[in-house]
C-alpha cells in the first residue's frame, strides 16, 4: 500500500481520562464511599500502575494520531504507537 500513498499504523491508548471515565470514577466513589483520589487509585492499582500516574489526556492520543496523519509522517508506516503512560513496557 506504501506505494499507493496508504499508510497504516496502529495508535494503541491505555486508560484515558473521557467522560466514561469519569463516570466509572463517581461509581467507584459512590460504591466504596470514599473520594475521587481514592476511586482513581482504586484504577491505577487495578491496571497495575501508571508510571506518569494518571490517564492520558484524550487531547494527547489526538496530538499523536493527527501527528501521523500529517505529511511530516509520511515515511511512518506499519508502526504501532502504544500511548498508555508506561503502563505495559515497551520499547
Amino acid at each position: 500500500l506504501g506505494p499507493k500513498g496508504v499508510r497504516v499504523n496502529i495508535v494503541s491508548p491505555g486508560w484515558i481520562m473521557t467522560e466514561s471515565s469519569a463516570d466509572l470514577l463517581k461509581r467507584l466513589q459512590a460504591v466504596n464511599g470514599g473520594t475521587i483520589e481514592e476511586a482513581r487509585q482504586i484504577v491505577l492499582d487495578s491496571l497495575g500502575g501508571i508510571p506518569i500516574g494518571r490517564a492520558a489526556d484524550p487531547y494527547e492520543v489526538a496530538d499523536l494520531i493527527a501527528y501521523l496523519a500529517s505529511d511530516r509522517a509520511a515515511a511512518i508506516h506499519g508502526a504501532e504507537f502504544v500511548i498508555d503512560g508506561g503502563t505495559v513496557p515497551t520499547v
